[in-house]
């Protein structure tokens, strides 16, 4: 018997778009919180809570990969790399929670309406929305490579179309006078958020369960690995994630007897593990046909 281990590298951190991103968004919240006191408008105070939980997932994420760089040690054998997908999940709820709030803050002001200053209200989302397409801009790769980040991302993309809508409102409110316009671009924004925040949530929440990594058919793998020459059977396949991006798999393998050598059968299914299926972190048992039958043997008199 023997173990084949092999090791991915981590992605490669993405802070200094996460500050600058987060400095952007901290200045505007706060000019975006006044202006929405002043003009009165909730869809621009609807708009300022979605950049305070910008900040918030940015800082957040910020913190979590910072964590995650800490090395292995004696009681974090595989590192702190699920703390992002810790923060990704935070954020995913805390979205939610937004969300909820303005839709519930919507029908309140739609039931009673209030007087809005609609060129104060299209002047603050105007630049509102500026700064939400320049972090949408530095986060856009960084997205695609780890959950956390599209946490944040996923936060400052609703923050622009919530922009869009502002500016929107502000125009419909200015020429027509119907402010009520700005309660339902409000809960349109929420509308918005909800079910893209349900899918950030089950796939942090796929990861921190240890369900097999998106894209992954652990059926295709298993009928790979059998293909492997010199492999006779497979059992206790498992495959999961640690992070985004860095995939992990254990499994036994069955070998024939008098079959090629047993560290070129670990080489060829580790190879074909990272080229094909991006496991970056493999871990195998080898069993000769022999000893396996034996253990079958073995747990069929217990039974």
């Amino acid at each position: 018997m023997g173990a084949g281990h092999s090791h991915g590298q981590a992605r490669a951190g993405h802070e200094k778009k996460l500050w600058i991103a987060l400095a952007l968004t901290t200045s505007f919240m706060i000019a975006e919180v006044i202006g929405a006191f002043v003009t009165g408008s909730l869809a621009l105070l609807s708009d300022a809570a979605h950049m305070l939980t910008d900040c918030t997932a940015l800082a957040i994420s910020l913190i979590a990969i910072q964590i995650a760089k800490r090395a292995a040690d004696k009681k974090r054998t595989f590192g702190y790399a699920r703390f992002e997908i810790l923060a990704a999940t935070f954020n995913a709820i805390l979205l939610f929670m937004v969300a909820v709030y303005i839709l519930y803050e919507a029908y309140q002001r739609f039931k009673t309406p209030t007087e809005i200053q609609s060129t104060g209200m299209l002047i603050v989302a105007v630049i509102g929305l500026v700064v939400n397409l320049i972090s949408m801009r530095l986060l856009m790769s960084a997205s695609t490579e780890s959950l956390n980040v599209k946490g944040a991302y996923l936060e400052v993309w609703s923050d622009m179309l919530g922009s869009i809508g502002v500016i929107g409102a502000a125009l419909i409110i200015r020429f027509t006078g119907l402010t009520w316009v700005d309660s339902i671009v409000a809960a349109a924004i929420g509308l918005w958020v909800l079910p893209r925040t349900w899918v950030l949530l089950k796939e942090s929440m796929n990861i921190l369960l240890q369900g097999v990594p998106d894209g992954i058919d652990i059926a295709e793998v298993e009928a790979s690995i059998r293909a492997v020459e010199g492999i006779e059977d497979i059992h206790d396949l498992h495959i999961w994630a640690l992070t985004s991006g860095k995939n992990v798999m254990s499994a036994h393998l069955v070998i024939q007897r008098s079959s090629r050598a047993e560290q070129d059968i670990l080489a060829e299914v580790t190879r074909l593990m990272s080229e094909v299926f991006h496991i970056s972190h493999t871990t195998l048992q080898l069993e000769n046909s022999q000893f396996h039958a034996g253990l079958e043997k073995n747990e069929g008199m217990q039974h």
